[in-house]
C-alpha cells in the first residue's frame, strides 16, 4: 500500500441495540482498488456509507488525507458514489446525467462540454450523449453512472455492488473493464460485493467482513492461501475444513487428532492440546487407496464429476461430512463406493487456532508427526 488516503480508527455503528460495525480499524491507500467483501448483513454497505458521509459513526474516527471527516457533509468530501441501482435521472439525457454535478458547481458550458466528452470516451459511450437511460442496456447504464461520478474528479470512488443487476457474462466483462478503468485513472476505488470471485479478480486488497467485524485484510493471494479465521477459509472459494486437537508437535510439523483418525500440517505457533481448524483447498487434497505417511483420514467416493479442466470428486467422511477434491482429468478416476484415504503436503494446509471450545469427539490413534516432505 502506498500513501494512505482513508483511515478508519475504532469505527462502530449502532442502530438501537444492533451493532452493525464493530470497532473497525482499516487503512486504504491512494490509488488502491480495495474490495469490502462479505455476506448480506455483515456491515459492508454501512461501512461504505460512513466513508461517503451518508451515515455517521456511533463512535470512532474517520480520516481523509489525515483530516478527520466524520462530521463533514458528503458534498464537502472528495468522494463520489456509484449505487447498485445507478440512480440515473430518467428524464435526462446521458449527457445531462453526466453533466449534472458540474452544473450544480456552476461550471462553464465550455468546460462541461469538454469534460463530458472526455467521460463518454473514457467509458466507451461516444455518440450516446443524446439517449435517455430507458434506451440503454444494463452495462451502458452502469458506465453512465460511473462517468457521472468521475466527472467531478473525486479522489475516491465508492461502488456499492454496481454489477449486481447484470447477467453473468456482462458482469464478468465489466469486472475487467472496471479494473482497467481504475488502473488508467489511478484513483482509489472502494468496492462492495458479496461475490468472492469478483473480489479476487478485481482487487489489490480485500477486506473480509463477518457480522460487523473485519476478519482479515490482505491481498487476494493472502486471503485465499493464508486465511486467518475459519470464516475466511470457508467463505473465500472452496475449502475443506477439519476440526481437531493438536496431539503432537515437532519443529513446525504437527499431528492433529480428528474424529476419524489423524492428519498432519505445518504450524509455527501451535501447542499440544490446542483446538484447531485445518483448512485445505480442493486442488491441494489427494486421494489414494492406502493411507499416506502421516495421515489416517478414510472416506468413501460418493461421486466424480467431469467439468473440463478438472474432475471434481466428492468423498464422504465417517462423520457424514463431505470433502471436495479437484483432480486433473488425466489421473485415474475411482468409481463411486471406493474406499480411499485423504492426504496433502504439509505446507498446503492452513492451521487456524479455533476460538470454539466445542470439538468433535476423537478416536485415539498412535501419534505420528508429519514432515514438510509428506505427500
Amino acid at each position: 500500500m502506498g500513501k494512505q488516503i482513508i483511515r478508519l480508527q475504532n469505527i462502530s455503528k449502532q442502530y438501537g441495540d444492533n451493532c452493525v460495525v464493530k470497532d473497525m480499524n482499516m487503512e486504504i491507500g491512494e490509488g488502491e482498488f480495495l474490495t469490502i467483501l462479505g455476506p448480506s448483513g455483515c456491515g459492508k454497505t454501512t461501512t461504505l456509507r460512513m466513508i461517503a458521509g451518508f451515515e455517521k459513526p456511533s463512535s470512532g474516527h474517520l480520516f481523509f488525507d489525515e483530516k478527520e471527516i466524520q462530521e463533514t457533509e458528503p458534498y464537502h468530501r472528495e468522494i463520489n458514489t456509484v449505487f447498485q441501482n445507478y440512480a440515473l435521472f430518467p428524464h435526462m439525457t446521458v449527457y445531462d446525467n453526466i453533466a449534472f454535478g458540474l452544473k450544480v458547481k456552476r461550471t462553464s458550458n465550455a468546460e462541461i462540454k469538454e469534460n463530458v466528452a472526455k467521460m463518454l470516451e473514457l467509458v466507451q459511450l461516444e455518440g450516446y450523449g443524446s439517449r435517455r437511460p430507458s434506451q440503454l442496456s444494463g452495462g451502458q447504464k452502469q458506465r453512465v453512472a460511473i462517468a457521472r461520478a468521475l466527472v467531478n474528479k473525486p479522489k475516491v470512488l465508492l461502488l456499492d455492488e454496481p454489477l449486481g443487476a447484470l447477467d453473468l457474462k456482462l458482469r464478468k466483462q465489466m469486472q475487467f473493464e472496471l479494473k482497467s478503468l481504475q488502473s488508467k485513472l489511478g484513483i482509489t476505488f472502494i468496492y462492495v460485493t458479496h461475490d468472492q470471485e469478483e473480489a479476487l479478480t478485481m482487487s489489490d486488497r480485500i477486506a473480509v467482513l463477518s457480522d460487523g467485524i473485519l476478519e482479515q485484510l490482505g491481498t487476494p493471494k493472502d486471503i485465499y492461501e493464508c486465511p486467518k479465521s475459519k470464516f475466511v477459509a470457508d467463505f473465500i472459494g472452496e475449502s475443506n475444513i477439519f476440526e481437531g486437537i493438536v496431539s503432537s508437535v515437532q519443529d513446525s510439523s504437527i499431528q492433529v487428532k480428528i474424529e476419524s483418525g489423524f492428519i498432519s500440517g505445518l504450524s509455527t505457533n501451535c501447542r499440544e492440546g490446542d483446538i484447531v481448524d485445518v483448512s485445505v483447498r480442493p486442488e491441494n487434497l489427494k486421494i489414494s487407496p492406502e493411507p499416506a505417511e502421516g495421515f489416517d483420514c478414510p472416506g468413501i467416493i460418493k461421486e466424480s464429476i467431469y467439468i473440463g479442466n478438472i474432475n471434481k470428486i466428492i468423498v464422504t467422511l465417517p462423520n457424514g461430512k463431505e470433502a471436495k477434491i479437484n483432480q486433473s482429468p488425466k489421473l485415474p478416476v475411482f468409481p463411486a463406493g471406493t474406499a480411499v484415504f485423504l492426504s496433502w503436503k504439509g505446507e498446503d494446509a492452513v492451521v487456524i487456532s479455533s476460538p470454539d471450545n466445542q470439538v468433535v469427539s476423537v478416536i485415539s490413534h498412535p501419534v505420528f508427526v508429519g514432515t514438510k516432505d509428506d505427500n
